[in-house]
């Protein structure tokens, strides 16, 4: 088992409220009236300090995806070589304040999930903790998708194509070139982190150390070790639950249309647990590829129901 049960379970329930609050945010981005209306998903704008946000274009979105996938990556690893910590952090700072002003906005005025998003966005980076780290992630990747689910041809063949790319990539990244693994290492260890963490709380240590000619017992803190999920596997599955969950509001009420593909979340999320349950300890692992199996199970139960 890679974590204690403890950590396991706190993981995969922050991932499974990252993916309700995610397909809540993006249903607030759908024009239930005129999808109703035209027979096809209608978007709401996306404002932010009143400048309009413009959706990339239909023709050729897995491409744009993919393209702003690696460039990011390059970018990030050109960032690790020459050790600009501060640039990343500000880079970083930047997506988290865009990210979380678009998803709180469904729950507060556009001018205050603005502010808010900001402040939320300079305590994560210059002040982190586990709690305002892990709330404010459970919240931005559902403004992510916020951006692509709502586009009218993003299909769910889109999605599933998708996720198939980017479980090769995972796979790669991770077991082959290993990049991921380095670009974990360093987003951990700069303190600003592009995913879930839960650190393991460790007691201190005792150690006897002499001074003049008297020894004492002092406490020495370890070094704490922080079980992750990367972000990107917490916003593809995401994605794919949004527009499952949008077509099916195109023939389904909005209520029903929302509560049928909480599914997916629900068999990713135990996908998730059973990726953490078989895999050994200090081993990185791909979580795409069973991540991608998780929201397939559910996608066909969706169909047989």
């Amino acid at each position: 088992m890679k974590h204690t049960i403890k950590i396991t379970v706190i993981l995969v329930i922050l991932f499974f409220f990252s993916q309700i609050v995610g397909l809540f945010i993006v249903n607030n981005y759908i024009d239930h009236e005129k999808t109703q209306e035209t027979g096809e998903i209608v978007g709401k704008e996306i404002t932010i300090a009143g400048q309009v946000i413009e959706r990339p274009p239909e023709k050729g979105l897995i491409g744009y995806i993919l393209a702003a996938i690696l460039i990011g990556t390059v970018l990030l690893l050109f960032l690790i070589k020459i050790k600009a910590v501060r640039i990343w952090k500000f880079w970083f700072f930047l997506s988290v304040w865009l990210l979380l002003s678009i998803a709180l906005a469904p729950f507060v005025t556009k001018q205050l999930a603005w502010i808010v998003a900001l402040i939320f966005a300079v305590w994560k980076v210059l002040k982190p903790n586990v709690i305002i780290h892990n709330l404010t992630e459970v919240f931005v990747y559902g403004g992510l998708a916020a951006i692509f689910v709502p586009i009218p041809g993003f299909k769910v063949w889109h999605a599933f194509i998708l996720l198939l790319i980017i479980s090769i990539y995972d796979m790669i990244a991770v077991w082959k070139i290993k990049h991921m693994i380095t670009l974990a290492k360093f987003q951990t260890e700069s303190k600003v982190f592009a995913g879930l963490f839960v650190p393991y709380h460790r007691k201190k240590e005792l150690k006897r150390v002499r001074i003049t000619k008297t020894e004492k017992i002092i406490p020495v803190k370890k070094k704490v070790t922080n079980a992750i999920l990367g972000g990107g596997d917490i916003g593809f599955p995401l994605v794919f639950a949004g527009v499952v969950m949008k077509e099916l509001m195109v023939t389904n009420p909005e209520w029903l249309g929302f509560f049928k593909a909480l599914i997916i979340p629900f068999s990713v999320s135990i996908a998730l647990l059973i990726l953490f349950i078989k895999s050994k300890k200090d081993t990185f692992y791909p979580a795409m590829p069973f991540l991608t199996i998780g929201c397939l199970v559910g996608y066909g139960v969706l169909l047989l129901f």
